[in-house]
Order: C-alpha cells, then structure tokens, then sequence
C-alpha cells in the first residue's frame, strides 16, 4: 500500500458507515429547492454528467437529488445488441476486472482475490453453480447512468441480502481493502438463463443509501445483522435482455457471473476499459 492508498484507505476502517450513509440519505432524498438544486448543478459542473441523454432534463422537474441520480435516459440512447447469444453489459462505467473464476477465487486487484463462497453470503451449493466459470467487476462513478440492467434474459431463482461494511469501491480502495467485494453490504440476484446460472451481485459502497430492484422496491436499508433471502417461483419473474433490473441510490459496483464454459469475454472488454450499458461484452459459448 502507498502512502496516498494509506490517507485514504485506512481511515475508512475506524468510519461509521452505515450512519454516514444514513446522513447522506436525508440530504440526497431532501426536497427543498434550493438544496437539491445546488448539489444536482455542482455533481453535472463537477463530474461533467451528459444531461443530453436524460429523459428529463429540466432541474427544477427532480424532486430531490436522489431523483436525479437515478434518473432514466431518454429512449434508445443505449441501444441494446441484438446480436444472437450476446452478453450485454449491466450498466453504464469502467470494467474493474473480467475473467474466469479460478479454483473459487475472484480476483480484486493486484495480489488480492476473495471467494465466490463470500460473495455470495457464504452458501457452497450457490457458489458452486459458478465454478470455475466467468466473471467481470464494473464500476459505476458519479456521473453515470446508476440503472441496472439484465446481460442476458434470465429467470429470477433467489435473491440475497449480505450485511456488511460500507468501503468505498473507488480504484484506490480496490487496490488497498483485501476482500472488498465480499466485505461490504451487498444484494445478489441469482437466475436461470438459457446460457445457465446468472448471478447479479450489486455491492453497496460508502454514501450509498439504499439497493433496490425492481421486483421488490428497497432491499437495503435495512442494515441487518445476518444473511436473509427469498426464494422464488419457476417463471415468477423473468426479466428480458436489456430489461431494467435494479438500481444504486448513490454509486457503486455490479459484479456479473455466469457458469463454467459458458460465456467468453470480448477481447477487448478488459480492466479500465470505460462501457455502457446494452454493448456486447461477451458471447455465450
């Protein structure tokens, strides 16, 4: 660890997250005007968001920040790739990492890895679906679209709520914080798809306030003390290609994950390569 991942990694282990991200809550869900208004103008200032593609480009028409932040695009600005047996990207930012699933590892960043085990809430028979099998990490920043969204048509089988802590899923802490992903408070979405077994892991992160899909509204918060789950019906919910999923109130991290021998990875879809949502990243082998 530098210096610089020091000042600003190791701070982030003595911090109230889950408080701070309370407190961020009520600012970002505010609706007074005046402060809902002057955040939404300096994060466009600051981050440079393209205000083009939104549906809605009039300020003053959010109801408060958080409306903003989620906000839908206009129709069509993200097409999604009709190419047969495409993966398509979840969501629009910068790929963390992709590859494969070795020996039930996932690797984070230089020299760190953590388990699919941890990832997903400790359960062998579900990380076991995804043995060595594929996987991608990508992260969303300030100014992206903050609406998930399916890689491939799937049929929802379970979802988990992990508790955990709130690090921050920045490059820095990435390379710093061992385990981050399987660290940090985190809802996964398992499915059935013609390619085989789908998981959907969306990772909450400092100042997230809340993780929320769109078959069951709110996830988190609660912050909760144990893993809880829910179990669902064959063709309960399926959910097509290119289809919204969820959502991060407030930015984070998706991570993908399919089966053995059943998706490849575009060649040109590796680390710090900046996507957006409905592009094709893989095919289904």
């Amino acid at each position: 660890m530098t210096f610089k991942q020091a000042l600003t990694t190791l701070p982030q282990y003595i911090l109230p997250h889950h408080f701070l991200s309370f407190i961020m809550s009520k600012f970002t869900h505010s609706e007074i005007k005046v402060w809902k208004n002057l955040m939404i103008n300096q994060i466009i200032k600051f981050y440079g968001v393209n205000m083009s593609e939104s549906k809605e480009q009039n300020i003053d028409n959010f109801s408060s920040f958080n409306q903003f932040f989620t906000r839908e695009l206009k129709p069509d600005v993200r097409p999604i790739c009709t190419v047969k047996d495409a993966i398509v990207c979840p969501a629009d930012g910068a790929v963390s990492q992709a590859g494969h699933i070795n020996q039930g590892k996932i690797f984070q960043a230089k020299g760190k890895c953590f388990s699919t085990v941890d990832l997903l809430g400790g359960d062998t028979k579900r990380a076991k679906l995804f043995d060595e099998g594929s996987f991608t990490t990508i992260y969303l920043s300030p100014k992206d679209y903050h609406r998930l969204h399916m890689p491939a048509k799937g049929t929802l089988t379970e979802m988990i709520h992990i508790p955990g802590r709130l690090f921050s899923v920045n490059t820095a802490t990435t390379n710093s914080v061992p385990g981050l992903f399987a660290r940090n408070e985190r809802v996964a979405c398992l499915f059935d798809t013609e390619h085989g077994p789908m998981a959907l892991v969306l990772v909450g992160a400092i100042f997230v306030s809340s993780i929320e899909t769109t078959w069951h509204g709110v996830v988190s918060p609660p912050t909760i003390d144990s893993v809880r789950s829910w179990k669902y019906q064959k063709n309960e919910i399926v959910i097509a290609k290119g289809e919204e999923m969820g959502r991060f109130n407030m930015g984070s991290t998706i991570i993908v994950l399919f089966g053995k021998d059943k998706v490849n990875w575009t060649e040109e879809f590796k680390a710090d390569k900046t996507v957006k949502l409905g592009e094709m990243i893989g095919s289904a082998m």
